[in-house]
């Protein structure tokens, strides 16, 4: 190892941090010098990973105050389950720490507001690692809405299914307490991230409706808002359907139709004239850790920094507290 190589934790080392460690690895940018984990299971899978790699073996301390004091780390990566997303980001901030936060990036507005916070009083990085908000073709096709490349934006339908239900039975994430939501909090948290980065704008006012079938937490919603320009959304999350995971975004503008996914993954557009939508071609693109380590290094732009984090969780806040109250329409308060 060389001293060039950044410095990097884990905290949180279950099946999401899997695949950034293996971005990690193939980087060589990067040393992997500690865990925070009380699952030994967990931890033990993470080893393999970076052992299997011609590593050494990261030591654990599953105590996050301990792991933060003891471990000379330059930046961290937090894939914990979602309600601790607040308080270890906001401590590894403060310990000096540049961070790749896993998605939903916090559970509640107010958590939102104080992570920035700490980013702006530390002046650290943060990187919330949206799939939809790192993709090349969504950074395009939300600069082409914004800059009214397709003319004025009409109307979005945007729509996410998974056999979620059944997928995340007997796990953290239909535990309240844990998880912060349901579905739509967890696999539609990337819709509700994209979509909110597509507009560009703020939502001013949502209504929408939920249901748990029998489960501790949402699996089925429909929402429909309206943007600060006067545009319509619609949103539905589906996670009881059969085996499967898929989504559709469709924005309608006065000159054109786009037509993406929560992930962005594909896009196609179709201009005014045109019979048909033509496929954009997916750019070159870098994995997460790459494209954090850019951002770190001040070569580009934060993609997917806190703020747009806080549009989307604005969002599902008045999703929740008008589904709470039968489909009232709430108005969203900056």
């Amino acid at each position: 190892m060389t001293s060039s190589k950044i410095k990097a934790g884990i905290i949180g080392c279950g099946g999401i941090s899997h695949f950034h460690i293996q971005n990690m690895i193939q980087a060589q940018n990067t040393e992997v010098v500690a865990l925070c984990d009380p699952s030994d299971s967990s931890v033990k899978q993470a080893v393999r990973l970076i052992t299997d790699s011609g590593y050494a073996v990261p030591p654990n301390e599953p105590d996050i105050e301990r792991f933060l004091a003891t471990y000379d780390m330059d930046a961290v990566l937090i894939a914990t389950p979602h309600t601790m997303h607040h308080d270890h980001t906001v401590a590894a901030l403060e310990s000096g720490l540049d961070v790749l936060l896993e998605k939903p990036m916090v559970v509640n507005t107010e958590e939102a507001l104080s992570v920035i916070d700490a980013r702006d009083r530390t002046g650290r990085t943060l990187v919330v690692s949206f799939q939809g908000s790192l993709s090349p073709l969504i950074r395009q096709a939300a600069d082409g809405i914004q800059q009214g490349a397709y003319g004025e934006l009409l109307s979005v339908s945007a729509t996410i299914w998974q056999h979620w239900g059944i997928l995340a039975k007997d796990t953290w994430r239909q535990v309240p307490e844990l998880s912060g939501g349901g579905f739509l909090f967890d696999c539609g948290a990337h819709m509700l991230n994209t979509v909110a980065d597509l507009v560009g704008e703020d939502f001013v006012e949502v209504s929408a409706w939920m249901d748990d079938f029998g489960r501790p937490v949402e699996t089925l919603s429909v929402a429909i808002a309206r943007l600060v320009s006067g545009a319509m959304v619609s949103l539905h999350g589906c996670g009881e359907t059969i085996e499967s995971c898929s989504s559709d975004i469709k924005v309608f503008c006065t000159e054109a139709i786009l037509d993406t996914c929560a992930w962005g993954r594909t896009l196609s557009i179709q201009k005014a004239g045109r019979k048909r939508a033509k496929k954009v071609p997916y750019p070159p693109a870098s994995s997460v850790w790459d494209t954090f380590v850019k951002v770190r290094n001040g070569e580009i732009d934060n993609p997917s920094p806190a703020e747009v984090g806080l549009r989307m969780i604005r969002l599902y806040d008045a999703i929740c507290r008008s589904a709470a109250e039968g489909g009232r329409i709430v108005k969203i308060e900056k």
